[in-house]
């Protein structure tokens, strides 16, 4: 169909051309060449001032998203956790008096006698140690979660400004786009009152205003709702409709290869990263529990007054673990031990579908927006431009001339799509690889 009415689009041209050296111009061919161009979708929306780019976003996010503040509080009390894993068993301290107020002389009965008991339990099996690791290794495995919580919560960020522009873009081409046939309607409207086309012809183009009217409105909302969504996570309390974003719509090329970004990913994805040291924490308790097995003495020293005599004693209590060994957990530490190598070995096969997933979804995303960029915008915006001239001077049916309008308004939706798609998958693909691949 394009290439029909390209055709006939270019023969009505010449002949018009012809016709326009040979007369005068009529006042509709007149207004139909004072139309605006048609509107790119290739070129960036305009912004207010003050409107911040894609790195401004992410940094504000990590300084202000609550989701990652209350991330970075919860390590902070994980670590604390380090100071009690490392403290060591009180002493007791015991004081004990009888018939105090009884004569010193023994002349009621016994005399008044008074003791002072110190009492300790001492640690074997180097619990304090074991504890210590413990802890040590919770708090590193919770810093990588911290992490990954970032990463995740950057990508939801990155997602959200790439929709937001996108549908910055969209209204704009849906504004130009709408002002546009209005212009076309009011030709079409003169030449109606002229009798220079039928009253059929004249509604079946203003049933078309209501089309791109709808256009305008869902990219209104669209964008409202991505500004909103976009400001939430960059911890606003209240939304601000002056809020603005700025970037480019076309994406960049990656130099990056697919096995360069897997190693990286390996490297430096957080999540595996957690699920390694959740190995290290789980074989720090698993030596725990060895060492809860371990039986713990307790010395007291005590000193007695009765009467006018002094005395001095010890007691040393040495639990007999005949039957409570810790062995009920020191299995269960084991085997949830054993569970982690698992669990990261999972999370390693992740990494590397995550990022074989995300390279798919690029490459393919990248060589269609870059098909519509290079081709199909163009195209279209010739076929519409000469549809456009041939129908107002009446060398191009109606139903041609409204085939080519929504060509028109298909490709610059599916090229916006298509370049959104592929944004989207670059913040995938810098997400499941932790490198950031945005010059």
């Amino acid at each position: 169909m394009k290439s029909l009415v390209l055709t006939l689009a270019l023969a009505t041209l010449a002949q018009a051309a012809q016709a326009h050296a040979q007369a005068p111009q009529s006042p509709a061919a007149a207004y139909a060449a004072s139309a605006a161009p048609a509107a790119d979708p290739r070129k960036p929306p305009a912004s207010k001032p003050g409107a911040l780019t894609l790195q401004q976003v992410v940094e504000q996010a990590r300084a202000r998203n609550p989701t990652l503040l209350a991330a970075e509080a919860n390590l902070r009390a994980v670590r604390a956790q380090e100071i009690q894993a490392g403290v060591r068993v009180n002493p007791t301290l015991g004081v004990n008096g009888t018939t105090v107020t009884l004569p010193n002389d023994g002349s009621e009965g016994n005399p008044p006698s008074y003791a002072v008991q110190v009492t300790r339990l001492f640690e074997r099996g180097n619990k304090r140690e074991y504890r210590l690791e413990d802890a040590r290794a919770t708090t590193v495995q919770t810093a990588a979660q911290l992490e990954d919580t970032a990463r995740q919560t950057i990508l939801q960020v990155k997602q959200a400004f790439t929709k937001m522009l996108i549908a910055k873009e969209a209204l704009e081409l849906s504004n130009a786009n709408l002002a546009d046939y209005r212009h076309e309607v009011e030709i079409a409207n003169d030449r109606y009152k002229a009798g220079d086309i039928g009253k059929l012809d004249f509604e079946r183009l203003d049933l078309q205003l209501g089309s791109f009217e709808s256009d305008q409105a869902n990219a209104e909302i669209t964008l409202l709702q991505s500004s909103y969504q976009l400001q939430t996570l960059l911890g606003s309390q209240t939304s601000s409709p002056d809020f603005d974003v700025t970037g480019d719509i076309i994406p960049p090329i990656l130099t990056q290869t697919q096995a360069e970004l897997t190693q990286a990913a390996l490297t430096r994805r957080p999540d595996y990263a957690a699920a390694r040291a959740g190995i290290v924490a789980a074989e720090a308790n698993a030596r725990l529990a060895i060492a809860n097995g371990t039986t713990d003495p307790t010395l007291e020293g005590e000193y007695d007054r009765s009467g006018s005599y002094n005395s001095f004693g010890f007691n040393v209590n040495i639990p007999l673990r005949f039957f409570d060994r810790n062995q009920g957990n020191k299995e269960t530490a084991r085997l949830q031990a054993e569970s982690t190598r698992f669990t990261s070995i999972a999370a390693r096969n992740q990494v590397t579908s995550d990022v074989d997933q995300a390279w798919v979804g690029y490459t393919r995303a990248k060589a269609l927006s870059d098909r519509f960029g290079q081709h199909y915008l163009d195209e279209s915006i010739d076929v519409l431009g000469i549809a456009r001239f041939a129908y107002d001077h009446g060398g191009l049916a109606l139903i041609d001339y409204l085939d080519a309008l929504r060509d028109a308004r298909s490709s610059t939706s599916d090229a916006l799509n298509a370049y959104s798609q592929t944004w989207m998958a670059i913040h995938q693909l810098s997400a499941a690889s932790a490198t950031e691949l945005i010059p």
